[in-house]
Formats: C-alpha cells, structure tokens, sequence
C-alpha cells in the first residue's frame, strides 16, 4: 500500500480551495489526481481540512486477537519466549 501524499501538499490544496478554486482546478494544478482532489475537497469542506486516513487494519482486529491472554499468560510463565 502506498504512502500518503505529503500533509505540505494537502495543506496547499486547501489554500487553493479556500481561494475559490474547484477540487478538480487544484488537482490539476498540483498534479493530483481528479479523484484525489474531489476526496480532499470534500473533506476541507466538511472537516475544515484534508487529513490523511488511517492506514492499515485495526489494533486488536487480527486473527489471534482472540487468544491474545493465551499469549500474555504463556509471556509471564516464561519471559524469554519468542512467538515469531
């Protein structure tokens, strides 16, 4: 999965919304993406500004996290056991 794009970038295309420009105006001019842009828009007007989306799973979502304890307990009865 990619980075996300540069806060400076996001913070340059808020400028050039706030000035009057479209979200597909700043997109072109900042070289982004048209759909990029009109997500950014959106979420200037909405949130005041375009901050980046969380990226990855969830903490606790994984396939072990039910048998997270199992693993706690296993931790404390021995404190030099690996588990990858």
């Amino acid at each position: 999965m990619p980075a996300p794009l540069p806060k400076e970038l996001r913070d340059r295309f808020a400028r050039l919304i706030e000035e009057g420009l479209t979200g597909r105006e700043a997109s072109r001019r900042l070289q982004v993406s048209a759909a990029t842009g009109g997500r950014w828009a959106r979420r200037i007007r909405s949130a005041g500004e375009a901050v980046a989306s969380p990226m990855g799973r969830p903490a606790g979502t994984g396939k072990l996290a039910a048998h997270v304890g199992f693993f706690q307990e296993l931790m404390i009865q021995d404190p030099d056991i690996t588990l990858f």
